[in-house]
């Protein structure tokens, strides 16, 4: 019903956003990552929405881009994972993290999140490993095109980067994470990415 909603943040919690605009206070479900990066109360924010109409209920849940939103769509799909689940994984991961925990098989990272049992984490990689890809994780989420084709032309290197990670011991999770820190030339090695993303690790 709503793609978005721009207003003013007039209340955080942990899991809710009262968001005013057009003089109406709107009540968004959000995660706990989504309120800790939200700014102090009176600041304008866009929300990108997904809406869920029940007999008994009418609910707006909220992300500050369209790629969690996406993912979160995802995830509703899951047979176990309804919209409460949804958030409480990407309070404890981002859109990019849950890719490659998904990708890597990574249920341990997914089942961090309260509520979710290991059965549903294997659940969630199984359901979704075909809807995710790798590149969605590495490219750049910025608007500019020049951004994103040298996010491109590098996408390979990280890769096998964040490969040479899992396979000294770190968890798939963090050596996301670790890559996703650096910033990354075009003519950037895989030792290069490498040893930048050690940093973040020790």
């Amino acid at each position: 019903m709503y793609a978005y909603i721009k207003g003013t943040v007039e209340g955080i919690s942990e899991d809710n956003l009262i968001l005013e605009a057009g003089n109406i206070g709107y009540n968004i479900k959000i995660s706990a990552r989504t309120a800790n990066m939200l700014g102090e109360i009176g600041s304008f924010v866009k929300i990108y929405t997904y809406t869920l109409v029940r007999e008994d209920a009418f609910w707006l849940y909220g992300f500050l881009t369209k790629d969690e939103l996406d993912i979160f769509r995802k995830l509703i799909t899951v047979n176990g994972i309804g919209p409460k689940g949804g958030l409480a994984i990407l309070s404890v991961m981002s859109a990019d993290e849950l890719r490659f925990a998904i990708i890597s098989g990574d249920a341990k990272a997914i089942s961090k999140a309260p509520g979710i049992g290991a059965k549903t984490a294997e659940r969630v990689i199984l359901d979704l490993r075909d809807k995710v890809s790798l590149k969605e994780a590495l490219q750049p989420k910025e608007d500019s095109v020049t951004a994103s084709a040298a996010g491109n032309s590098v996408s390979g290197e990280k890769n096998e980067a964040i490969e040479a990670l899992v396979a000294l011991g770190y968890s798939a999770s963090d050596a996301l994470k670790a890559v996703n820190r650096i910033t990354v030339s075009e003519d950037a090695s895989v030792e290069d990415i490498l040893k930048a993303s050690l940093k973040y690790l020790y």
